[in-house]
């Protein structure tokens, strides 16, 4: 089977890393990629993740047989529908079903009418309006731009004055440019949180293991939010009970409703999910594999990754049973100083051989070469060092082992992935 991953980025690192397994591939391409991901696969730099129409020609060219698509914005811009339409095979919703990640308000809207719990909320397109409301609703609040804003269009305020700034930067700095033209202004939800990823395909959904980002950028949860800075797997607080709750009253009836407006959703669902008091609720969903959350789910899943995702594609997800490998998994991030604001590029990476001989798998999330050949930095999230173990605290001292042999200006990291399980 020649297969296609498009992106470039650790998710995609980790899918590839994962696809390269399987008894079925034959040849492994990803576009745009990355050095990482050079290693093993045929990478297409000149092609561009969002290129719908490049994406397309590049399956023709090569003669692709599967597609597997990372990254969102290609997913919102109907990459999976062009590639339908050339009759190459495509892991990925369409637009419209990718709108449960792309319109947080099309989210809600898709949540109210399957009966699935999530926060309180209000949508706003005009600014005094929003204001008006803030007045009326003291933090702790949540400011969400509505469109895709790569993660970082969430502003958890802990006051009016934070959420009056939020809304400001939205709205009328325009700093998500128009997918902060509209907002959710949402109750504030308290618990443990939580990602799920799903393999749907339309019809059936089956869970993977749950992971736990650490979406602040300090230790303790402090700083601005960031698209993830290191996560782990299983997830101690969620229970078997809790997974047949989260099924049963939300991936269920979520699948279901879309499939009922003519949308079926076939690929990975990333359910965001707060374990409150009142039980799990819904933060937020993603229409694609979560990044850095498929890189400790991809390691302990037991499965042929292309013979689950052809089942998706092919409607028969009801013939697998999931199996997912005993122990943990944990990455830890690798940032550049001044993520997610403003940031250098072009910093020597030294010590990945060191990092390989500590037992660790390191995936690229911003590298590149210079013009010298030497592997630099060239992203806010430069790498994900990844490890398992028995446990998750075996898992965690292995990847911040790995951790202390990679060496480049400005190496940023929290020191507390994984505290609440530990």
């Amino acid at each position: 089977m020649k297969v296609l991953i498009v992106g470039g980025g650790g998710r995609e690192h980790a899918l590839a890393w994962k696809a390269v397994q399987s008894r079925h591939i034959d040849e492994l391409h990803v576009a745009p990629g990355n050095p990482g991901i050079g290693r093993f696969a045929w990478c297409h730099p000149e092609v561009k993740a969002a290129d719908v129409e490049g994406q397309v020609a590049l399956a023709r060219r090569l003669g692709i047989d599967l597609v597997i698509v990372g990254p969102e914005d290609p997913l919102a811009a109907g990459l999976v529908d062009a590639l339908t339409a050339a009759g190459i095979r495509a892991f990925g919703p369409t637009a419209a079903a990718a709108r449960i990640e792309a319109s947080k308000a099309f989210a809600k809207e898709v949540m109210a009418a399957a009966g699935v719990p999530t926060a309180a909320h209000a949508v706003f397109t005009e600014y005094e309006p929003a204001l008006a409301y803030l007045e009326t609703h003291p933090g702790p609040i949540v400011i969400k731009a509505d469109g895709l804003a790569a993660g970082k269009g969430v502003q958890v305020c802990a006051d009016r004055a934070e959420a009056r700034r939020a809304l400001q930067t939205a709205m009328l700095d325009r700093a998500f440019a128009e997918a902060g033209s509209r907002v959710v202004i949402e109750e504030y939800l308290e618990g443990e949180e939580v990602s799920v990823l799903a393999f749907s395909d339309g019809r059936t959904v089956k869970q993977m293991v749950a992971a736990q980002d650490h979406k602040r950028l300090g230790e303790g949860d402090t700083g601005p939010n960031t698209g993830g800075m290191g996560t782990y797997a299983p997830v101690p607080a969620y229970t078997p009970a809790i997974a047949d709750e989260v099924q049963r009253r939300i991936l269920e009836p979520t699948i279901g409703e879309l499939a009922r407006r003519g949308t079926p959703f076939v690929g990975c669902l990333f359910a965001g999910l707060m374990l409150t008091a009142a039980g799990p609720k819904v933060i937020e969903f993603n229409a694609r594999f979560g990044d850095p959350e498929t890189q400790v789910v991809m390691p302990l899943l037991d499965n042929d990754l292309l013979e689950v995702v052809t089942a998706c594609v092919e409607g028969r997800l009801h013939e697998v049973e999931l199996r997912f490998r005993p122990g943990a998994a944990a990455n830890i991030v690798l940032a550049s100083a001044g993520y997610p604001g403003r940031y250098a590029k072009g910093l020597p990476i030294d010590g990945l051989v060191e990092a390989d001989q500590a037992g660790v798998t390191v995936f690229h999330a911003g590298t590149a070469f210079n013009d010298d050949g030497i592997l630099v930095t060239a992203g806010g999230r430069v790498l994900g060092v990844m490890a398992t173990g028995p446990t998750v605290r075996a898992a965690l001292a292995q990847a911040y082992a790995g951790v202390e042999r990679i060496r480049f200006e400005g190496k940023t990291y929290r020191r507390d992935i994984g505290a609440r399980a530990l």
